[in-house]
């Protein structure tokens, strides 16, 4: 069965006012800021669908028959909930500096929290649900981000350019070791700063970003260049220091980054579709007024240090091509559509499709037959063993990622 999802769109402060309005067909700009549309049964924003001709939630429809909706080896793997979370992102600012914890340090955090009895919804509550939160994002533009501590040589080499003398303190450990262990050290060293000599190294580091010392020509520049704009948008934020210690990676359309456990990451800008484990827990790292728990973040961290190459989707067929994780709640790919004779796709669990481009229909063998048009979304239960697609456009299909 094929249903058709109606879904939350999230209004963060920091989202587009014309990305997502112009995806979903409507009126642009938008009054307020639209960051995220939200496809999945996740308890923040649960997605809806109309069956038989009665509206529920997605949730509820899967909790009914979990097997039916998600199928045997889906409910065996995850229990009985979707395990992945399909958004579209759209980035007008930067967003914070995160990380997400893998498994074990998810449940070991929530644990705790709960025995200490932190509540849930408390701005110091750094573990939502007991889940890790993989995820990745497939640009539909051009994007940038920060992702991975940069090579540590490179690192040193970016300092020295800047020649700061009131960072020399917290960047010995890292000088002198050149070693993960030294870019922990002086990472911890960054964040932990604190009243006049945090301000201090922070002004005087964007200050020496700010110097023109002919940036054309400078192997830094867009590291100066977005450490200015950090730096305005979050004034006095150590932040836009340990931002610095970054990749700092561009995607083209179609290109794509994964972030697994402990990478340090920031979205600076630009629309995406993203999928991930269906979880909450982001432990922040700075360029935010939110709680930043330095101590729980440098202890689950990837002190990894070199350069992040943006992935590209492996070809399946002269149709679809798909993005390979180590992830196995979830499995993306994209799917172009271009005047070419129907294909049949088998599928082995749940799926979502989404339709960033043009407008396809899906066919069932039990006959049903469903329009996705531009930013339409549908929900496809794991007793639909295949179905048939024709159109013409880009439809992303997420899935689980067992088989």
């Amino acid at each position: 069965m094929v249903d058709r999802l109606v879904c939350r769109v999230m209004p963060y402060a920091w989202g587009s006012r014309t990305a997502i309005a112009e995806l979903l067909g409507r009126p642009a700009p938008n009054e307020d800021p639209e960051a995220e549309l939200w496809m999945g049964d996740h308890s923040m924003a649960p997605s809806s669908l109309v069956r038989n001709g009665k509206t529920a939630l997605l949730a509820d429809v899967i909790a009914e028959n979990p097997v039916r909706e998600l199928g045997e080896m889906t409910v065996r793997a995850f229990g009985a909930r979707l395990p992945f979370l399909l958004k579209v992102l759209a980035a007008r600012e930067p967003l914070s500096l995160q990380a997400h914890p893998n498994l074990a340090q998810a449940e070991a955090g929530f644990d705790d929290e709960e025995r200490r009895g932190v509540v849930l919804t408390a701005p110091n509550r750094n573990y939502k649900d007991r889940s890790h939160k993989p995820e990745l994002l497939c640009a539909l533009g051009p994007f940038d981000a920060l992702l991975g501590f940069r090579r540590i040589d490179d690192t040193i080499s970016l300092f020295d350019a800047l020649d700061v003398k009131e960072l020399e303190d917290v960047l010995a450990p890292l000088r002198r070791t050149r070693s993960r262990a030294g870019l922990s050290t002086t990472f911890r060293a960054i964040m932990t700063a604190q009243g006049d000599r945090r301000a201090s190294m922070v002004d005087a580091t964007v200050a020496a970003c700010a110097r023109t010392n002919e940036l054309a020509k400078d192997a830094f520049a867009k590291e100066r260049a977005w450490t200015a704009r950090l730096a305005a948008l979050y004034p006095g934020d150590v932040g836009v220091i340990s931002a610095l210690l970054l990749n700092n990676v561009h995607l083209e359309p179609g290109e794509a980054i994964y972030l697994g456990a402990g990478k340090l990451h920031a979205y600076l800008g630009g629309v995406g579709v993203e999928i991930m484990a269906s979880s909450d827990n982001v432990l922040r790292g700075g360029l935010t007024p939110k709680h930043v728990d330095v101590d729980e973040l440098a202890g689950l961290l990837d002190f990894e240090d070199g350069p992040i190459a943006p992935m590209r989707a492996r070809a399946i067929d002269e149709v679809e091509r798909v993005f390979d994780t180590p992830a196995r709640e979830f499995r993306l790919s994209m799917m172009h559509l271009a005047k070419t004779p129907a294909i049949m796709r088998t599928m082995h669990g749940p799926e979502i499709l989404l339709s960033t481009e043009g407008a396809a229909r899906i066919r069932t063998g039990a006959g049903d037959v469903t329009q996705l048009e531009r930013g339409a979304c549908a929900f496809l239960g794991a007793n639909t063993d295949s179905y048939i697609l024709d159109g013409e456009g880009t439809i992303f299909r997420a899935t689980v990622n067992l088989v």
